[in-house]
């Protein structure tokens, strides 16, 4: 897929593409797409709580439950299975940090409350590290540009770029754990330290160069609870460690690090990280983006809650994780197979890690 494939469906004049630059970022916006990714599913954009709540606690119990095997069973072979069954769980439970940066404040009572008290502080990630950065990621004129803190061009870097990013991802944990349970309460007397951990070290981000700005508001004390919270749970966690036995801690530590690999290889794939720094269209953006819809079988696991519609999720961001199956099959039906909305379909996972690998292997 090229920039020149989308050109043709696009609904906007060809005189109009000459301002445009060139790659994914002069892409004009398919106008028919938009309107019906729009119109056509107005009425399945409520978020259910009936959906959320169950979903939500049967992944941390299970993944709970699972990481508890994971540490009491005298078998190496059981333990190592009960610990993948946890990072998957887990790693289910951990991605509706990513509908809590979507939904409105009001539209799942008490449900960030207790996201954060079952799942983001018992994990060190609470949702003050993704709620305030994500929404960047889909601002019109952020997106793919240097301002974009979840974004990187991985496809024009060097291949050996591919593996480092990943297994970066195994260190995660223990940077949470070092991040909770020292820098924070260190930076609650030391200024200067508070700002830069904030800065650099308080959002779920990729862009080395992004900086957070000071919270505010209504938004700063939900910031001091959580990290307090979280402060006071790496502590407690360290200092019963010490005392009693490291092993349950270097399991969950190791799980922990098992669901960031998964998330950063799913991040691998979550779209084509072709653009060069442009701002782009909201259907360059879309070209970007990577839906991995059914019969891909094992879509849902290593992308779930919705994120096998990724690309569809950059078209509406507001539709909640559960109706995006029944928005996706609705557009591929009013739009039909030629569309530029059938650009944003792929097989699975390896044939995206081949085609990522490869561009990293072109000469530039």
């Amino acid at each position: 897929m090229i920039a020149t494939d989308t050109l043709e469906f696009a609904a906007a004049p060809t005189k109009a593409a000459a301002s445009l630059p060139p790659g994914l970022a002069g892409t004009p916006d398919d106008r028919e797409m938009l309107r019906a990714a729009v119109d056509l599913t107005r009425d399945i954009a409520t978020a259910r709580p009936e959906i959320y709540w169950p979903d939500m606690l049967i992944s941390a119990a299970l993944g709970y439950a699972a990481l508890a095997g994971a540490i009491l069973l005298e078998s190496p072979l059981l333990a190592a299975l009960s610990g993948m069954v946890s990072a998957l769980a887990l790693y289910r439970a951990l991605l509706f940090i990513h509908e809590l940066t979507h939904i409105h404040k009001t539209a799942l009572p008490g449900f960030r409350f207790g996201w954060n008290l079952l799942v983001g502080i018992p994990m060190m990630i609470p949702s003050l590290m993704y709620e305030g950065v994500h929404t960047l990621h889909h601002a019109r004129t952020r997106y793919g540009t240097a301002e974009d803190p979840e974004y990187l061009p991985l496809a024009l870097m060097k291949p050996w770029s591919l593996p480092v990013f990943a297994l970066s991802a195994l260190l995660l944990p223990i940077g949470l754990l070092i991040r909770s349970a020292v820098l924070v309460p260190l930076g609650a007397v030391i200024p200067p330290l508070r700002k830069l951990v904030w800065e650099r070290a308080s959002s779920l981000s990729i862009n080395p160069d992004f900086r957070r700005r000071p919270p505010e508001g209504d938004f700063a004390r939900m910031v001091f609870w959580q990290e307090l919270g979280a402060s006071v749970w790496a502590i407690f966690l360290i200092t019963w460690s010490a005392t009693h036995s490291w092993r349950p801690l270097l399991i969950g530590l190791a799980v922990i690090s098992l669901t960031a690999l998964l998330n950063q290889i799913r991040t691998l794939v979550a779209h084509l990280w072709e653009n060069e720094g442009e701002a782009m269209t909201v259907t360059g953006q879309y070209l970007d983006s990577v839906n991995v819809p059914p019969p891909a079988a094992f879509a849902p696991l290593w992308a779930p809650v919705g994120l096998r519609y990724h690309a569809l999720h950059h078209l509406l961001p507001s539709m909640p994780y559960h109706s995006l199956d029944e928005a996706h099959r609705r557009l591929r039906r009013h739009l039909g197979l030629g569309s530029t909305y059938e650009k944003g379909n792929y097989v699975g996972l390896m044939p995206l890690l081949g085609r990522l690998v490869r561009s990293t292997m072109m000469p530039r």
